[in-house]
């Protein structure tokens, strides 16, 4: 039956004929479209004929003899960059490459294969890529991409394969980009390095703000010269127009979605331009300072856009319409945050020396030489931030002041120090060390972040800013607050310390700590008797009128909450159908009686857990009315000496998994006692170790992975499990340094120790190094005596 005419019809017309494998229809209005974004591929800011200035550059700008003028001849620019096709065959062009069939689009694929993918002959030459209707003579070229140094490609990815059958090559353009498509990964593969190499082959690209700025440097000692340079290249001055290319050069493509950061972002480029306009914002900001941050985290996010943000600041600081009115502060404030916060490229930061230099020279004894100065300072001691400065930072830095730094002391009134963005807390420690006469202590003290769920020491190189910026996000969520302490980091000598000393008072509150935290193992009559003793120190005499604090700060609540019974679980059902049967049961009125059943029997549990805390408390206040007499000082001592029983005093407590066990069949979850003289494991709960190592035992030690600790102890390993692994590691280096630095040497060529002579065992970012914050002497020239022996809890 034949087909009637309006059927013929339909099926034959398309958007375009297709006619030979020859798409015209679209093929025309793509070649149209890439012939304009050849003819301004080159303009880095267009002109804007309703404004009074013209602002125009171009990507590779021709330089004068002079270097002060850029003259700008599109047409030339582009003969270098294409070269023109002459009629003969494709086959014969010999500036060709690489050359094949390609598919531009996928019409086809897995998922319609009655649709016929288009194929187009695509021709790879030293400058760009074009593709033509055909492979034969007088073919026409439908497209090019001119190919600079800008250009990029992306590998062909699996995900693609799987969706439409074709392996994918993608050529980023300044505008456009060539997706192409091949059903062979070999093939993929060769275009992709051919386009590669030749993109690599490319000259840099260079902005006129990059030629004007080697200029600038080059004529730095011209005043003449110089005023020229900016008086006839508006792109290095103020502008209120907008931005619509980047003044440094950028590659094309979209940026990796898969990078870290909660914010998803576009194409670098696109960003640059973004934050021009945000900058623009804050000439009329009353409150500029979300704004600021918001820059800031976009630079962090982006490390590549912190030195075209620098040249946007100097570029709007640059002779502007009111010098030193509102909205020019805001740039220099702005500007003060950047260069506290992060350190430009060489070329970039020394154009901003000189753009101070200038600043300052003409508007001397103003806000903005102060602004320039402060910058100029800060540039000599950024080495980089972690965190974008907080709201309360960028207050102080916009007034150029230093911030206060509240940092809590255990036993004693907590310590203000003034800090600025590039304070390190070795640098506070150093202080506190200082300020409290604790310079003669042979032990070790560091700044903690301390909260309800952790606690863990700040590395020495750590910035102080940094640390308080993290606080303050946390602070938001915990209840009570995250704050900064001061503290015994690695016990050296506990027994010499004096009980009238502060040290003595510090030393008190941590092993207090140690007490509730469960990590000092004794029997119940000792830990009531260290409560008695606590009450005694902060209340003197029993009194019924005296502050009676809560029972969880005086007893471990853990040994509480272990007097009650262990809740029975029933075991999982093995069997498909009884668990089916489970599960609709739970869902109508037996899930609502097992309900209340829960609810009952964890009422029960919080009286019973009430009625043991009412009569420990009870025994806690007799044994308070035993120690009538006794002075604060004496409390004191006697606390800390019941503690001191414990073999394991001074040690630091990690909870560890066992992957291997030292002693056959000691339990899985063990104590790590990290101390000054040898490594313990312990049971938790039991005073004795269930081994202990000298370090002269100790071969080498590191970090497996991320949650994995390697302690390689004479022929063996042991492999903890534990999210400290940083924590053990800085600890174990210390007590190396404090030990190095103790010991004299044996020999006058000693051997250094393989666990200090490792490198990669070593960590980074020591906290505390040997003495109080004194220079940590070198890891290697620890030495162990020979003949040691390890007792069951430590050396002798």
């Amino acid at each position: 039956m034949p087909f009637p005419g309006g059927l013929w019809w339909l099926l034959c017309c398309r958007q375009g004929f297709t006619l030979l494998r020859r798409d015209y229809g679209e093929a025309d209005r793509e070649a149209d479209g890439e012939e304009e974004e050849e003819e301004e591929a080159s303009f880095e800011l267009r002109a804007q004929r309703d404004q009074g200035s013209l602002e125009v550059s171009l990507s590779q700008p021709t330089r004068s003899s002079s270097g002060s003028e850029r003259s700008l001849l599109v047409a030339e620019e582009m003969r270098s960059l294409i070269v023109e096709k002459g009629p003969e065959p494709v086959e014969d062009d010999p500036d060709a490459l690489i050359k094949g069939w390609l598919q531009r689009e996928v019409r086809g694929g897995v998922k319609t294969p009655w649709i016929r993918p288009r194929k187009y002959w695509f021709v790879l030459t030293p400058d760009s890529l074009d593709y033509y209707s055909s492979n034969e003579k007088g073919a026409r070229r439908l497209g090019s991409l001119v190919l600079t140094s800008l250009c990029s490609v992306l590998w062909p990815d699996k995900q693609t394969y799987k969706e439409t059958g074709y392996w994918s090559v993608t050529v980023f353009g300044r505008k456009h980009c060539y997706r192409l498509y091949t059903e062979r990964l070999k093939e993929a593969v060769r275009w992709v390095c051919a386009v590669q190499k030749v993109i690599d082959s490319k000259a840099p690209v260079q902005t006129p703000t990059q030629l004007l700025m080697r200029d600038v440097e080059e004529h730095c000692g011209s005043p003449e010269v110089l005023e020229q340079i900016y008086r006839c290249n508006p792109i290095l001055r103020y502008t209120s127009s907008p931005l619509y290319a980047p003044l440094l050069p950028f590659p094309y493509g979209s940026l990796d979605q898969s990078a870290p950061g909660p914010r998803s972002y576009t194409a670098l480029r696109d960003e640059a331009v973004k934050l021009f306009n945000s900058l623009q914002q804050l000439e009329s900001e009353r409150d500029p300072v979300p704004l600021m941050q918001g820059v800031l985290q976009t630079c962090l996010d982006l490390p590549p856009l912190v030195d075209e943000i620098y040249c946007q600041l100097v570029k709007q600081t640059t002779e502007p319409p009111a010098p030193g009115g509102q909205g020019d502060l805001h740039y220099w404030q702005l500007l003060t945050c950047m260069s506290c916060t992060f350190l430009p490229s060489p070329p970039v930061l020394r154009f901003l020396r000189f753009h101070l230099d200038r600043t300052e020279s003409r508007f001397p004894a103003s806000e903005m030489a102060e602004y320039a100065c402060f910058i100029r300072e800060a540039l000599g001691k950024t080495k980089g931030r972690e965190c974008v400065p907080s709201l309360e930072e960028i207050l102080v830095l916009m007034r150029r002041q230093e911030m206060i730094c509240t940092v809590h002391c255990p036993g004693a009134p907590a310590c203000s120090v003034a800090i600025s963005s590039h304070t390190t807390a070795q640098e506070v420690a150093q202080e506190l060390v200082s300020r409290l006469g604790l310079s003669q202590s042979p032990n070790l003290f560091a700044l903690y972040e301390q909260s309800r769920r952790r606690e863990h020491p700040v590395g020495s190189a750590t910035l102080l800013a940094d640390v308080l910026t993290s606080l303050a996000g946390e602070e938001r969520e915990q209840d009570p607050p995250c704050r900064l302490c001061f503290k015994h980091y690695g016990f050296l000598d506990t027994d010499n310390v004096p009980r009238d000393s502060l040290e003595f008072a510090l030393l008190f509150e941590q092993a207090h700590e140690m007490v509730l935290r469960g990590y000092v193992p004794t029997s119940e009559e000792t830990l009531q008797t260290l409560a008695a003793l606590r009450l005694q120190s902060l209340n003197s005499d029993f009194s019924t009128h005296a502050p009676f604090p809560r029972l969880e700060e005086l007893f471990p609540p853990q040994v509480l909450h272990a007097r009650l019974p262990a809740p029975c679980h029933r075991p999982p059902a093995k069997c498909r159908g009884a668990r089916l049967r489970a599960g609709l049961l739970a869902g109508g009125l037996w899930g609502q009686a097992l309900a209340k059943q829960r609810a009952e029997r964890d009422q029960r549990l919080r009286g019973r857990l009430r009625e043991e805390g009412a009569s420990t408390m009870a025994a806690i206040l007799e044994k308070w009315k035993l120690l009538q007499g006794m002075g604060r000082p004496e409390a004191m001592a006697a606390y800390v000496a019941l503690v001191r029983e414990w073999p394991g005093f001074g040690s630091t407590l990690f909870d560890v998994d066992v992957r291997a066990s030292p002693v056959g069949a000691a339990p899985q979850r063990l104590w790590l006692g990290i101390g000054a003289k040898a490594v313990s494991l312990y049971k938790p709960g039991e005073p004795e170790p269930l081994d202990s190592f000298c370090y002269s035992r100790i071969s080498s030690f590191g970090a497996s992975d991320s949650g994995t600790f390697r302690i390689s102890v004479e022929d063996r390993d042991l492999l903890f499990e534990t999210s400290q692994v940083e924590e053990i590691a800085q600890l174990l280096n210390t007590y190396l340094a404090s030990a190095a630095a103790r010991q004299p040497p044996l020999s006058p060529e000693p051997t250094p120790s393989p666990a200090a002579s490792d490198p990669t065992a070593l960590p980074r970012g020591l906290c505390p190094t040997a003495g109080p914050w004194q220079h940590q002497p070198p890891v290697g020239s620890f030495h162990s005596q020979p003949g040691a022996r390890c007792g069951p809890a430590g050396c002798s």
